[in-house]
């Protein structure tokens, strides 16, 4: 049993959606199922996403099937837009008590790519999730994630998609400000991002830091990646190795929390420093040992950006 789930979740470091062509995950054809599409987040999220130029194709929210929003057929299920509709991926707005039942539908449904933007999901409930993808074949980003946006292609959460522009630059953060923030510093020095991942806040979670930059390192669009990391845990450790032996492209690091004391929680439940192996310092020097280029500050990327000569 111990080594099925260990071949399950070694897989997974290697896979991305099946079925849609990607920027990473993402792209322009993408075709996107709504969980939640009546809420009132999930409506106003619906609206901004669907100006910025991502193909809503339905929602769902039981009781409201057979209506519209914004022009989107409603479904009471997620199987009957799947009979109506070919989706690509799922955003996910149903709150955390519901949040296992929604996605079990979306996985049991065959679709590729799901996002989970809940917040205080039970670890359990996120463990049954992400075990049954693993074995379905289906994707999971989050929880407690924003999403993500690949720039002037699609956008497939909750990022401010004023602060970025097309480009080279991949990112990928645990925190949705920090992303944020990435994308602001990089726009404002005229460099723009390929795909702006952010993983979520954890401690269970469905894409892995690791996951995400072997997407990157296959992505001809990527040049370069910028890795926004923070206290807490040991997963920019294991990002360490896997960098060391599989990134051919240049990696930019930034690790928030430096003087954080040992036993705080730097906002999520996966940023709690416990051992030596959780701290800023810590991290930094194994990045660094692995070949990562360290910036000490936001507005130090572009910088290092300019000097690679992406």
């Amino acid at each position: 049993m111990l080594l099925r789930i260990f071949l399950r979740l070694f897989a997974r470091l290697s896979s991305g959606p099946r079925g849609c062509e990607m920027a990473i995950l993402i792209n322009k054809g993408t075709r996107v199922l709504i969980q939640g599409i009546t809420g009132r987040v999930g409506s106003f999220q619906t609206q901004i996403m669907t100006e910025y130029g991502t193909k809503v194709v339905a929602g769902v929210t039981p009781g409201k099937g057979g209506t519209e929003i914004f022009g989107i057929p409603v479904y009471d299920l997620v199987e009957e837009a799947v009979a109506n509709h070919t989706i690509d991926a799922v955003f996910c707005f149903v709150p955390a008590r519901l949040a296992k039942d929604a996605a079990i539908e979306v996985i049991s449904s065959g679709i590729s790519f799901l996002v989970i933007t809940a917040e205080g999901i039970p670890d359990w409930d996120m463990l049954e999730v992400v075990n049954y993808a693993d074995i379905k074949g289906t994707t999971v980003l989050g929880p407690d994630t924003p999403g993500l946006i690949s720039p002037g292609k699609c956008k497939l959460g909750v990022h401010p998609h004023a602060l970025f522009m097309e480009g080279p630059v991949g990112i990928l953060s645990r925190s949705g400000s920090l992303s944020y923030e990435g994308g602001r510093v990089l726009t404002a020095n005229g460099i723009g991002q390929s795909t702006v991942v952010g993983i979520g806040g954890g401690p269970i979670w469905g894409l892995s830091q690791q996951s995400v930059l072997k997407m990157f390192q296959d992505d001809p669009e990527t040049k370069v990646v910028v890795l926004l990391g923070e206290v807490g845990g040991t997963m920019e450790h294991e990002t360490a190795v896997f960098i060391e032996k599989h990134m051919t492209k240049p990696v930019i690091a930034l690790i928030v929390g430096r003087m954080a004391p040992a036993g705080s929680q730097m906002g999520h439940a996966g940023a709690i420093i416990e051992g030596a192996e959780g701290t800023a310092e810590s991290k930094i020097a194994a990045l660094k040992k692995a070949g990562a280029l360290i910036a000490r500050s936001s507005l130090e990327i572009p910088e290092l950006i300019k000097r690679i000569g992406v």
